[in-house]
């Protein structure tokens, strides 16, 4: 199941607002690796492993207009890297990378249908590569994605959608569910759950216009596509994190958030680049341990 989550996030983020530039740098606690089978499960060995991931990201609206309302017809172009530094240990056999480059690129295009319903369209793709040598990049280490999406304005605040994505994660086109949801409660206190690219939850309260404190949930990962005894392979790398995020606002267009708490599961595992992988019984992570971020915001 949490292959089939990872794939059906593979969709652009829309902003109402101008362009917007963001950076993050995570850390993760060493921990021990384990396997889970069925009722099963135990460490693999004296394994562990901590992992440092650096993601940066861009959205431009090439162009917008806003009907009666409020809902945009946008044109918008938005990239994004990620680089992951696995540091494992004590590993005898080839069951994680020690690095992943992602670098990304999508055009997205979207309108209303009515004072109800809008639908935004996805073109894009991007590499996904165990290492950062642009040299070795081959064509299995490019995907593609398409995808439509039917979103319902439920309310001023609250908005859910759904629609099919489609890409070539094993090898040739295949067809995902792709879920849309924002829901946000803006004032003194804040709770935002959205699950656009990634997933993330944030309850919190805003002290004064430059400082708010926060409790936050959330979900992403990287992706390496690479070949393994002459088969094609897929290495993921997610995590479930949560904790306490401070943010600062330095004036109008920058503001800085640090984070503090533990990731409470991250698995990571090879598995064949088949469609029968996401069915597997059998599972690798890494076990609880501390988690902190720093990420910097910047709105034009």
């Amino acid at each position: 199941m949490k292959k089939v989550l990872f794939f059906m996030f593979m969709i652009a983020v829309y902003s109402k607002t101008n362009a917007q530039i963001s950076f993050k740098a995570e850390y993760f606690g060493t921990s021990s690796y384990r396997m889970m089978e069925g009722d099963t499960d135990e460490k693999i060995g004296n394994s562990k492993g901590s992992a440092l991931v650096y993601q940066g990201g861009i959205n431009v609206p090439l162009s917008m207009t806003m009907d009666e309302n409020n809902h945009p017809t946008m044109w918008s172009i938005s990239a994004g890297c990620a680089y992951a530094k696995l540091d494992n240990k004590n590993f005898t056999e080839p069951l994680v990378v020690d690095e992943i480059l992602n670098l990304g690129l999508n055009l997205s295009y979207m309108r209303p249908l009515n004072n109800k319903w809008s639908v935004m369209a996805i073109l894009g793709g991007g590499i996904y590569m165990p290492g950062t040598k642009f040299s070795r990049i081959k064509a299995k280490n490019i995907l593609g994605n398409v995808g439509a999406i039917f979103i319902y304005h439920l309310k001023v605040n609250l908005e859910l959608g759904g629609g099919i994505a489609l890409n070539n994660s094993f090898g040739y086109p295949m067809a995902f569910p792709a879920f849309y949801f924002n829901w946000a409660i803006e004032g003194r206190y804040v709770v935002k759950i959205s699950m656009m690219e990634g997933f993330e939850m944030l309850a919190g309260y805003n002290v004064d216009k430059k400082l708010s404190l926060n409790i936050v949930a959330g979900m992403s990962g990287q992706m390496a596509l690479l070949e393994e005894d002459g088969k094609d392979k897929i290495f993921t790398h997610q995590y479930i994190v949560t904790g306490f995020r401070p943010e600062i606002k330095i004036g109008k267009h920058l503001s800085v958030s640090l984070t503090a708490g533990i990731h409470a599961f991250r698995p990571a595992e090879i598995t064949s680049r088949s469609l029968k992988s996401i069915f597997q019984d059998k599972g690798y992570y890494f076990q609880i341990s501390p988690y902190v971020s720093a990420g910097l915001q910047i709105g034009f």
